[in-house]
């Protein structure tokens, strides 16, 4: 799923900015998976959050998981704090410290010769 998740973009910010269409490109591919609505905000150049709206209580969690994944993946380094929840919507700080803190995975979309 990770290797999955790097077509979002050449770095940790473009991968953040695609979690908007993250709902609907997941429903081409698995009509039948469900995926929260997320969307992105930013509030400066490194502070951003992102807001979750699902039926199912907790999934916030699940995305800091996936959003710390991502960023080792990326070599970045981010500060995630997740908000709480209110009336079926949960928030999730994301700052991001430095990135290209590490030497993140590689990553190539086509196999070499």
């Amino acid at each position: 799923m990770r290797r999955l998740l790097r077509f979002g973009g050449v770095d940790f910010v473009d991968f953040l900015y695609s979690l908007d269409d993250l709902h609907d490109r997941a429903r081409l591919a698995v009509p039948d998976l469900f995926l929260p609505n997320l969307e992105l905000r930013e509030h400066t150049v490194n502070q951003f959050s992102l807001t979750i709206r699902s039926d199912l209580l907790g999934f916030g969690h699940v995305l800091i998981g996936l959003l710390t994944a991502m960023a080792d993946d990326y070599g970045a380094l981010v500060m995630l704090e997740y908000g709480g929840s209110q009336e079926g919507v949960e928030t999730i700080a994301i700052a991001l410290l430095e990135s290209a803190f590490a030497a993140g995975n590689r990553f190539e979309l086509g196999a070499r010769a």
